[in-house]
């Protein structure tokens, strides 16, 4: 190592994102729809008067730096803990010096709480009386969907503020700071510089981590490629959180997706899913879940295709059994759709609650015993296999209650078949009935 790498060290001895944390909400990137001077934030500030709110956002986003700032500009004491390492205990001490200090000081806290959606409903329950008093301001962070996460208490006492995740623009004005503070120019190519823009997915924290490891590793004179970067990097996988928010608005995804045809945004998504560590058995019992929901008739073949490859993927297992996943994925996308039976479904289901315990037609029951015999069970029954056109016509709804169409097939795929098979059977059942009344 030379004189300058030395130096180079020396000065970013204390993290490289830490000595980038910006001294004003001026210097915060991509966030100007909350911090602008007409934006919450700043019309917080403006007026003097802060009031307790929460930031929802991706990793590295600035939430802990607004927050600061935020404290900073309005003369208030700056309070941090953290909902993954702070109990019950912590918060009461929080609560009484910030009571303390009001009192003896006349200085109000604005109390930073990463993740609050980490604290259980009673423990956010437990913030409620010392908002309402002003004993502290809160400014809660979560990735986390605060509708989900944080009770509904709490939301009504604070505005939820929505943290953009940065974009690669962002990141190219964190790197020439990066460059500036340190007065060295990036030793990457242009390639190799805009694929870490695009792997940070994000996170400007972890940009300029990278950074700082591409000048440690780097020699003297030495220029990085992507691979190189590659090999920093090793293995990233992308922010995703198998909580409720990432986990559902991934599927999601996939979901609309398929029911767009759209094979190559469903294989896009289910990728992103399964290479952020979610368990394949959950994508395939969603995947079959869709083949008989949203194909099912217009493509008879989708639920046995399902079937087929979550069998395979168990025998498999990953990453070989993967492929079956994205077999199924590009099926189901490309197959007809049909919400036919779907809707027959829940129209039976509401049908049989409102009908009750209506009794099936004597006639279609079966009579084993001599007493049902001369009650009438099974008397006039007519084998439909034996009838002219291999078709009675019987009526099989309860006596007395009207029939009631449930299922209209679609005029797609294998279903356009079965609407045919339908229209058929029902203009002979009319045919069987009026000849009956004739006779």
């Amino acid at each position: 190592m030379d004189k300058e790498d030395t130096l180079f060290s020396a000065q970013v001895k204390r993290p490289l994102a830490d000595q980038l944390r910006p001294q004003s909400l001026d210097d915060v990137v991509g966030q100007d729809h909350v911090i602008g001077k007409d934006a919450p934030l700043g019309r917080m500030l403006s007026s003097g008067k802060i009031n307790s709110f929460i930031l929802w956002g991706p990793p590295g986003c600035g939430k802990t730096t607004i927050a600061r700032l935020m404290a900073e500009g309005s003369k208030l004491y700056f309070e941090q803990i953290s909902a993954v390492f702070s109990g019950v205990a912590d918060l009461k001490r929080v609560f009484q010096y910030a009571k303390e200090r009001r009192a003896n000081q006349g200085k109000g806290t604005l109390l930073f709480v990463d993740e609050i959606h980490r604290f259980n409903k009673s423990q956010q329950d437990g913030f409620l009386p010392y908002v309402e008093d002003g004993t502290i301001i809160l400014v809660g962070a979560t990735t986390e969907n605060p509708s989900f996460e944080l009770n509904a208490a709490l939301l009504s006492r604070c505005q939820v503020l929505v943290l953009n995740r940065l974009s690669v623009d962002d990141f190219e004005v964190l790197l020439q700071r990066a460059e500036k503070l340190t007065g060295h120019k990036l030793p990457v190519d242009e390639e190799a510089r805009e694929f870490m823009k695009e792997t940070a997915d994000g996170d400007g924290r972890y940009i300029l981590n990278l950074a700082e490891s591409v000048w440690n590793y780097a020699k003297e004179g030495e220029i990085f490629d992507k691979d190189s970067i590659i090999k920093i990097i090793r293995s990233r996988a992308p922010v995703y959180d198998k909580g409720r928010d990432g986990h559902y608005n991934l599927i999601s995804a996939v979901h609309k997706s398929l029911r767009g045809s759209d094979p190559d945004a469903a294989l896009y998504w289910v990728a992103r899913m399964l290479s952020s560590g979610e368990d394949p058995k959950y994508i395939l019992r969603r995947l079959t879940r869709f083949a008989i929901e949203d194909v099912s008739l217009a493509e008879p073949g989708a639920v046995t295709q399902a079937i087929a490859c979550w069998e395979t993927y168990e025998r498999l297992g990953s990453p070989e059994g993967d492929l079956a996943i994205m077999q199924l994925t590009a099926y189901l996308a490309t197959a007809p759709k049909s919400i036919g039976v779907y809707k027959a479904a829940h129209a039976a289901f509401d049908l049989a609650k409102k009908t009750g315990s209506l009794m099936p037609p004597k006639n279609i029951l079966n009579a084993p015993t001599k007493l049902m015999k001369q009650l009438g069970y099974s008397d006039g029954y007519e084998y439909d296999p034996e009838c002219e056109d291999g078709f009675s016509g019987a009526n099989y709804f309860p006596e007395g209650m009207a029939r009631v169409k449930l299922y209209y097939p679609v005029e797609r795929g294998f279903e356009r078949e079965i609407k045919k098979r339908v229209e058929y059977f029902e203009n002979l059942r009319k045919e069987k009935q009026q000849a009956k009344k004739k006779a």
